[in-house]
């Protein structure tokens, strides 16, 4: 048995994959334990995992203000504090991040007492922690064809983003009465990442009497903090009663997507990873600000891929009539699912899995760390 330590909190994006990889390292008999951020969406998160180790760290997200980056750097040195209490207490194998600002303070602390580590980027443009960090790697798992700049192909591998087990496809009218939702009327699902996104929330507000008149269910996850739950009651043009739905949060996404005839969503790569999953046909609306305008290269790759459309958020006038065509098109919709099925067909978690091991052999029970021909 070997010990990991997972650096993963912050956002979905981060939280969802490092939760993936432990319950796959602890199926092989593994002890983990993950590093989650302080914020609520990670607290929300975790309920579903009692059976899983989790440890809550101290640390902001960077910023170029002065006084938030002077709030990060104290934060930092906080954390990585607590990430030597936490290896010096019980010394892990490896140590994996996943970016984002838990990463660094796990990564340099592992890197201080000589453990191997690893990163994993899910974004088709690398974050500042990978390429911060990605030369203390002695391997980064980035998507097919991105290169960290910096880092050696041969600590390179080719994997995308592991995905949680519970994200499976199921029978969509099941899922629908589920969710309180007709079976028989189309469902059209609202998603801005993990902290919602308020564009896309008003957006649903505004059209929602429209959506209803021609007969789309909407089911909105607004984000915490972001609004109440409610279910409002609307008809349809021919007298037919439409239920939407807004919640602040979701725990079962898998579900949720399954009753989807099409999602509108941003761009995250945790997002579109369980959209490919689950087979869910997608109109992408990157988030204009996110760092190195990542989600729209990242909605760019989904669309070339034939997963769905790119609608920019400039253009949300457009959306409506993008929603309502898209919708009732079955014929596109099911050119779309074809198109998911094919792109889900590397398995990522397994890749990891496997590798991960190798590295926390001792040189003399594995071959040596960083070794190994880059995958293709």
């Amino acid at each position: 048995m070997s010990r990991f330590l997972i650096s993963c909190g912050g956002t979905g994006g981060h939280l969802s994959p490092g939760i993936s990889l432990a319950e796959g390292l602890v199926a092989r008999g593994h002890s983990v334990t993950l590093l989650i951020s302080m914020k609520k969406v990670d607290a929300r998160l975790i309920e579903k995992y009692p059976k899983l180790s989790f440890e809550r760290m101290p640390g902001t997200g960077f910023s170029w203000h002065p006084v938030g980056m002077a709030r990060f750097v104290f934060s930092q040195a906080a954390a990585l504090r607590f990430c030597m209490g936490i290896i010096r207490s019980a010394p892990p194998d490896v140590v994996v991040g996943f970016g984002g600002f838990t990463s660094a303070p796990a990564v340099l602390a592992g890197r201080m007492r000589r453990i191997p580590v690893a990163l994993h980027e899910a974004n088709r443009v690398p974050g500042l922690a990978i390429r911060a960090l990605g030369r203390l790697a002695e391997r980064v798992y980035a998507p097919l064809g991105i290169r960290v700049p910096g880092v050696r192909a041969s600590v390179t591998r080719h994997a995308g983003l592991p995905v949680r087990g519970e994200f499976v496809r199921t029978q969509a009218a099941a899922a629908r009465q589920s969710l309180g939702l007709d079976p028989k009327q189309k469902v059209v699902v609202i998603l801005g990442g993990s902290q919602g996104a308020s564009s896309l929330n008003s957006w649903a507000r505004a059209k929602l009497e429209a959506l209803a008149l021609e007969g789309i269910q909407v089911y909105c996850v607004t984000g915490l903090g972001k609004g109440e739950a409610e279910s409002i009651a609307l008809r349809s043009r021919t007298g037919d009663p439409v239920t939407s739905v807004f919640v602040p949060f979701c725990d079962r996404v898998a579900e949720l997507l399954s009753a989807a005839d099409l999602v509108v969503s941003r761009a995250g790569a945790g997002t579109l990873a369980e959209l490919i999953r689950c087979e869910v046909p997608a109109i992408l609306v990157p988030y204009p600000h996110a760092a190195s305008d990542h989600q729209r290269a990242n909605a760019s790759f989904f669309e070339r891929q034939g997963g769905g459309l790119v609608v920019e958020q400039a253009a949300l006038g457009t959306l409506f009539d993008e929603v309502v065509e898209l919708a009732f098109n079955d014929w596109l919709l099911r050119q779309f699912r074809g198109n998911l099925r094919r792109m889900d067909r590397a398995n990522s978690l397994d890749l990891m899995l496997a590798d991960l091991e190798v590295m926390a052999r001792p040189p003399s029970l594995g071959a040596p760390v960083g070794g190994q021909e880059a995958a293709a």
